[in-house]
């Protein structure tokens, strides 16, 4: 087995660094072209450079199993995601959504468990414990501290805790479906054209459908944040291939972390301690989870 290759690590921690601006941009765009018009505009931006730079995969070359179900999964995390944060009340709410949506670490692993007959030991649970106090801490700290108003806060718009949540598992249960059946085929390319078509299937469909009005900085930002998108799959790819996958795994569970910080400084946001606090339980607990299947 070849050692691992430094500069393929570092490509892939480009990776993680290019997904972390994922939950602020998608919240930018959203508010220049609505939830599902910004979405469909950045799911169709990726899937066309994807198809430049990857092509399509050949018929028959991806298993039936995995198109249908993980098809079905990959699409339905992305609608739900970009809903969701297009969705919230606020750019606050908007960070907190994101960070529900972090969930999906220690849930892949929990789901291993019946899906993939992955063993664990049993600190696994506190993991997931410590994760789920994080999602109650983060959603405190914005609630203004009072689980009440935390309550009322939620009530106030569910369909975007909803699909915050869904997306989390949903992830969660792709990245098993994947394990189980991809059988080391990547349909990453379609499921995003799949993801564009139902975008703009659903926008078309939206009674009335809201006219965009375009201007250069959104679609700077659609632009941007479509490439990132596409970039960063080709370097992950990249970077467990050839690079140190154990520094690889390690680094990815703490982009909650830096998933955060990047929102904040481009929404212009100030989050209270409380949301920080909460931010590491569910990086810490996500951490916990993984180490409590590691070589076994």
């Amino acid at each position: 087995m070849p050692a691992p290759v430094p500069r393929a690590t570092l490509i892939g921690l480009t990776a993680i660094l290019l997904w972390s601006t994922t939950v602020g941009l998608l919240r930018s765009v959203s508010e220049a072209f609505g939830p599902t018009g910004g979405a469909a505009l950045i799911y169709t931006t990726t899937a066309l450079l994807l198809c430049v730079t990857r092509g399509l995969p050949k018929p028959g070359a991806i298993p039936a199993a995995y198109l249908a179900i993980g098809g079905a999964l990959f699409v339905g995390y992305e609608i739900c995601l970009a809903l969701a944060i297009g969705l919230a009340s606020d750019r606050s709410q908007s960070l907190e959504l994101g960070m529900i949506n972090y969930l999906w670490p220690c849930l892949t692993v929990v789901l291993a468990i019946p899906f993939n007959q992955q063993r664990f030991r049993l600190w696994l649970w506190p993991g997931l414990a410590l994760s789920l106090l994080g999602i109650f801490w983060v959603m405190k700290a914005n609630g203004g501290g009072s689980p009440g108003l935390m309550w009322q806060n939620l009530l106030r718009n569910p369909t975007a805790y909803s699909l915050a949540f869904i997306a989390a598992v949903t992830w969660a249960l792709y990245n098993n479906v994947t394990r189980r059946y991809a059988r080391g085929a990547n349909g990453v390319t379609l499921f995003f054209i799949l993801t564009a078509m139902a975008l703009w299937l659903k926008y078309l469909l939206s009674a009335p459908a809201a006219p965009m009005t375009f201007s250069l900085a959104p679609l700077l930002q659609v632009l941007f944040i479509g490439a990132s998108t596409a970039i960063a799959y080709s370097a992950w790819n990249h970077g467990i291939q050839h690079g140190n996958l154990t520094l690889l795994a390690t680094a990815s569970y703490f982009t909650p972390v830096l998933s955060a910080l990047l929102a904040s400084l481009w929404l212009g946001l100030t989050p209270p301690l409380a949301f920080w606090q909460g931010v590491a339980m569910i990086t810490l607990g996500s951490l916990i989870c993984w180490l409590a299947t590691r070589r076994l």
